[in-house]
């Protein structure tokens, strides 16, 4: 596949701010994206909003990390470093969620926002308190770029159980009504198919990335390494529907290369680019 350009040696290459949770099994989270974004050559930058308790097997609790030290980490990397877009993963409360919206608005940013709504770990583990939806939905859905949930997240902001292409696109259009300028609701847990179709609405029309359904079970932080790569691509400034193109086969090609980890679900990989 065609990557993104690499900086030259020595100069500053673009940054991309990441706010959400640290995995402490490297599997998905903060982790997740900082492999990403490194092997995609951008600088990450980190607000960290919570420290988990997870394994191969699931996650055993969380520590919240204080709005107020999520604020910092934001205005931190802002006005000192600077950034070309930004995503957001496990903010954990609605406490998080609303500062993470207020500290963007106040800031005045206006380089892209990916927004994962992460809800839930693979496992069903809850990472976000049910109060917090109403947050998501109301305070940081309209400053996103794109907004990317997976089906189990599409039903609980929307209350819409996607079963084929005319409920995706239904669960489409009633997440564009919250406020982003785009949607991609995720068709990876739609097990009913052998392809994987991933469906991107702008209000206007749809646009459809589809691939291969691969084998295996070890797809540990597939959604925030797609995510990343999006941010990556728009960071470069990539239109959403490129962005996407490219998070798409990026996250195909990680999902291709996984590997075993543990006793639970192997983490997606996207050390292929070394090879």
């Amino acid at each position: 596949m065609s990557y993104l350009p690499l900086p030259a040696p020595g100069t500053t290459p673009l940054r991309v701010l990441t706010i959400a949770g640290s995995d402490s099994g490297g599997g998905a989270g903060i982790e997740a994206d900082m492999r990403t974004m490194a092997l995609l050559g951008v600088h990450a930058c980190v607000a960290v909003s919570a420290v988990t308790v997870q394994n191969t097997l699931g996650v055993n609790g969380f520590h919240e990390v204080p709005g107020e030290v999520v604020a910092g980490q934001i205005d931190a990397v802002v006005t000192d470093i600077g950034i070309q877009a930004a995503k957001t993963g496990m903010l954990a409360s609605s406490a998080i969620v609303d500062t993470v919206a207020a500290t963007w608005r106040r800031l005045r940013l206006t380089v892209p926002l990916v927004v994962d709504p992460v809800c839930a770990s693979m496992h069903g583990d809850a990472l976000l308190e049910a109060s917090a939806l109403d947050s998501l939905r109301d305070q940081l859905f309209p400053l996103a770029t794109l907004v990317t949930p997976n089906l189990d997240e599409v039903r609980l902001l929307v209350g819409i159980d996607v079963v084929d292409v005319e409920s995706q696109r239904a669960a489409a259009k009633a997440l564009h009504a919250l406020g982003p300028r785009w949607v991609l609701v995720k068709g990876g847990h739609l097990r009913s198919s052998d392809r994987s179709c991933d469906l991107l609405y702008d209000g206007a029309g749809f646009h459809e990335f589809d691939s291969e359904r691969l084998p295996g079970g070890n797809d540990h932080g597939g959604g925030d390494t797609l995510a990343s790569a999006v941010a990556c691509a728009l960071a470069h400034g990539y239109s959403v529907p490129d962005a996407v193109g490219f998070g798409k086969r990026w996250v195909t090609e990680c999902l291709r290369a996984a590997y075993p980890l543990g006793h639970g679900h192997g983490p997606v990989s996207p050390l292929f680019r070394l090879t």
